[in-house]
């Protein structure tokens, strides 16, 4: 190698030995001054970023993992309509699979289990979790890290925010720390720690990827988007951020093969607190109701309107008799305000409506001909809808929840080992 060459190799070699350097002590990121390159100006990296430490999930985790539990859940199949598709119906064995069922179809009375994830918010057996983990449950069993068992009493399920609190009998147990989601930022650390596919204290880290994401038939959570891996099992699992303080109940993902793709919803601990805390103390949950229909504001009704923005939630229906429609509230208007708080969207009227009290007096701010008028509304309660009937199907959209149930004959034909 000529001499020039070899004095250059070891000159770069040098750059790369000092840039190497920088990055071994603890996964520090080395200041921008100390590479001295031409050009370069004296002073640290934006935002402080060069002298923090990679965090210590490790510790978290030691501290906060003996919290998180493991439900497993059993049920028994309800009956199924006699009905068949039309498709069947009208096939040349459609009196064949009215005599003997549908292949694959599971049977009325067969067991179902199901799994899913918990945490401990009380020393006394108190656990918090998805209501859709133990819906329709006939036992559920919580198991600890330490290996022990106990049968849950399930104290009380609310579907609209899907949280539900069980109960086991026994004491001194670890609990977890309750945060406040109101100060986690966009971009912050978060642990989730849960059962993936039954896997259980499996520990996945990433990011809050934003906040008060509203989803699809789900009017009273502002949840939280992640992108830490989460999976059918991790249902009603803790998301913790860097301080070991539950922020979040992980609830659902958005995919497109049933696994995890980047995007988790998160229930706000706030949120779930407030709800289990009325379940814990009266086994159900009261919230209050205005009597509209809402839709969003965009830049073209913003405009026909005269208001300055996009923003509140515009009143699409009044219900006849209902608390709004006695306090004045007319089609057309904007919701801007209620009690005080701004509505920046109408997925927030829903939320806000149902934090207040039923027949509790409620301050409404409404958009109406060009200026701003005030109101007052005699909330009522909302009461629930009926329950779908045996038989019907009801889609459980992006839920995390881990079910298995015995094969049939058929299924265990068309098994293959792996």
């Amino acid at each position: 190698m000529p001499r020039k060459a070899i004095a250059s190799y070891f000159a770069i070699a040098g750059v790369a030995a000092a840039v190497g350097a920088g990055f071994s002590h603890y996964g520090e990121l080395p200041a921008a001054h100390a590479l001295n390159l031409p050009g370069s100006t004296q002073q640290a990296a934006p935002l402080g970023v060069a002298s923090k430490p990679l965090p210590d999930i490790a510790t978290l985790v030691e501290q906060s993992g003996p919290a998180v539990v493991n439900i497993k859940v059993t049920s028994t199949a309800k009956a199924a309509s006699n009905e068949l598709p039309d498709e069947l119906k009208n096939s040349p064995f459609g009196e064949f699979f009215r005599r003997f069922g549908v292949p694959g179809q599971q049977s009325p009375g067969a067991p179902s289990r199901g799994e899913g994830s918990g945490f401990i918010v009380s020393a006394d057996g108190v656990v918090l979790t998805n209501a859709h983990v133990v819906a329709e449950a006939s036992k559920v069993t919580v198991r600890l890290t330490d290996g022990r068992e106990f049968d849950a009493k399930v104290v009380g399920t609310d579907r609209k925010t899907d949280i539900a609190v069980l109960r086991i009998d026994a004491k001194n147990l670890p609990t977890v720390k309750i945060g406040n989601p109101a100060t986690t930022r966009v971009g912050e650390w978060v642990v989730a720690i849960g059962s993936p596919y039954g896997f259980e204290n499996t520990v996945t880290a990433g990011i809050v990827s934003a906040k008060s994401r509203s989803l699809p038939e789900e009017n009273y959570v502002p949840f939280i988007q992640t992108d830490a891996a989460v999976n059918p099992g991790n249902s009603g699992g803790p998301l913790f951020n860097l301080a070991g303080e539950v922020i979040g109940i992980n609830s659902q993902i958005y995919s497109r093969t049933g696994g995890y793709q980047g995007l988790s919803f998160a229930i706000p601990i706030d949120v779930a607190m407030r709800v289990g805390n009325q379940l814990a103390t009266n086994g159900r949950v009261s919230r209050a109701k205005l009597g509209v229909s809402i839709q969003d504001v965009d830049r073209a009704l913003a405009d026909s309107f005269g208001l300055a923005k996009p923003g509140g939630a515009m009143v699409a229906n009044v219900e006849k008799g209902g608390p709004a429609a006695k306090a004045g509230v007319k089609e057309g208007d904007v919701v801007l305000k209620f009690n005080g708080r701004q509505i920046t969207r109408s997925a927030d009227l829903p939320l806000a409506v149902s934090e207040a009290a039923p027949g509790s007096a409620a301050e409404i701010e409404v958009w109406r001909n060009g200026r701003t008028e005030r109101l007052t509304a005699k909330l009522g309660e909302l009461t629930e809808p009926k329950v779908a009937a045996a038989g019907e199907a009801k889609a459980d959209g992006g839920k995390l929840g881990l079910a298995v149930r015995p094969l049939t004959a058929a299924e265990r034909r068309a098994a293959r080992s792996a």
